[in-house]
């Protein structure tokens, strides 16, 4: 490491289920990226191949891996033992650590990774490779504080985070959810903590809006509603009491655009297509340009997930997100935490009925100014904090990263 000009940084993402990890990981990537920078990506993700990477970024596949309860995986793929695939994963993990010899290795959201594959690479680096700097990074939110508090107790998290980790990057802000607090984070860890800000996108271009709006059939007087679930794979519900809103007739005349996600079951995506057919409705599985489509609308109707938030906000389009509250609280709090600020509104899943979901977005459409004057004045800094932080790194690299603590490996 170091005997070349350049620059080598790894970033794993499980990737067990779902868009978000891939897709935080390649916008930091896209960030990173310079001509004296390699970017390498570990990923579980099934459709990491369908994204554009950017110059000098590239990812490596490792078998992917689906959540069958909250702590049990299964193979997505082949038919192996899991055991089995996570032992691969393991391998090709370490064995690329070894390989790449990044300058830095950031993990995205799993301290250990999953089921802990990442424990053995980040023990080597520290062994074997001290000039590495390993990151942390987190999303502005992972749960509710008593569940985190008790996983990562469970876990040992604590003492790794202090042992193994030269920062911890949380993609939010303090001021909206303080993790600190929340987790419990010790006061020898504190120190290590950055929040970086959310993470803005590129900001979509008049003249790419324009012919988003056409590539949609949305005329120049026309509302254009974009709906989204993410991943798809439990996003059913919301786009069915959309489409029950047109079944009523008592829809306003809009432009609306569906995407269903990747991982919505086939004959779910079926019947949306079928029941969207007669309104002229686009339905799309996927959709590889999403800031594109978000900057087009007026509004953005989804389930308010971490990448589709600071997506939304980038482009300062109206939302009206649809948290789910299982198995995890995450998008629940933050749309709690981001209306406070009145840069969204929210509708409990809960309550989500057809009649709910027509009210909220008339009033959102007619009276739209209140929470476009706090997106205006909301500002997305991760990006420019991470720059920041690199070259700090680039300029240091030669000391190395500051471990702490006595060894408490857990295998």
């Amino acid at each position: 490491m170091g005997k070349n000009r350049f620059y080598n940084i790894l970033m794993y993402s499980h990737d067990t289920y779902g868009l978000g990890h891939i897709r935080r990981t390649m916008s930091i990537a896209g960030q990173l990226r310079a001509d004296d920078v390699n970017v390498l990506i570990l990923t579980g993700s099934p459709i990491a191949g369908r994204f554009s990477f950017p110059e000098n970024v590239d990812f490596v596949r490792i078998p992917g891996m689906i959540k069958k309860t909250n702590d049990e995986y299964q193979s997505l793929s082949i038919r192996i033992d899991p055991e089995h695939a996570l032992n691969i994963r393991k391998s090709i993990i370490q064995a690329t650590a070894e390989t790449f010899a990044p300058d830095l290795f950031i993990v995205d959201k799993e301290p250990l990774g999953l089921k802990k594959e990442v424990l053995p690479t980040l023990q080597w680096l520290k062994n074997n490779s001290p000039n590495t700097r390993t990151i942390l990074g987190l999303r502005d939110i992972m749960d509710d504080r008593e569940t985190v508090r008790a996983d990562w107790k469970h876990k040992g998290v604590y003492e790794h985070l202090q042992e193994l980790y030269s920062e911890i990057w949380v993609y939010g802000r303090q001021d909206i959810y303080d993790a600190v607090h929340e987790y419990a984070i010790p006061d020898s860890i504190r120190e290590k903590i950055i929040f970086t800000g959310y993470l803005a996108r590129r900001v979509t271009s008049e003249k790419t809006i324009k012919r988003t709006r056409k590539k949609f059939c949305a005329g120049p007087e026309e509302k254009m509603i974009v709906v989204t679930t993410g991943g798809g794979g439990d996003g059913y519900q919301l786009l069915d009491t959309y489409l029950r809103m047109y079944e009523n007739g008592t829809i306003p005349l809009c432009k609306s655009v569906l995407v269903t996600g990747p991982f919505m079951p086939l004959e779910q995506r079926r019947q949306i297509a079928k029941r969207a057919r007669p309104f002229k409705i686009k339905v799309r599985p996927f959709y590889p340009r999403m800031e594109e489509l978000f900057g087009a609308a007026d509004l953005v109707v989804s389930m308010g997930g971490y990448n589709t938030m600071c997506e939304i906000l980038s482009q300062k389009t109206l939302s009206l997100i649809i948290p789910r509250d299982t198995p995890r609280q995450e998008q629940l709090i933050r749309a709690q935490a981001l209306k406070k600020k009145h840069l969204i509104d929210y509708i409990p899943w809960d309550s989500l009925s057809w009649e709910t979901l027509q009210e909220k977005i008339g009033l959102l459409l007619e009276q739209p100014d209140r929470f476009r004057t706090a997106m205006e004045d909301f500002h997305l800094d991760g990006v420019t904090c991470i720059k920041e932080r690199l070259k700090i790194f680039r300029e240091t690299s030669t000391t190395g990263p500051d471990f702490s603590g006595d060894s408490h490996n857990e295998q």
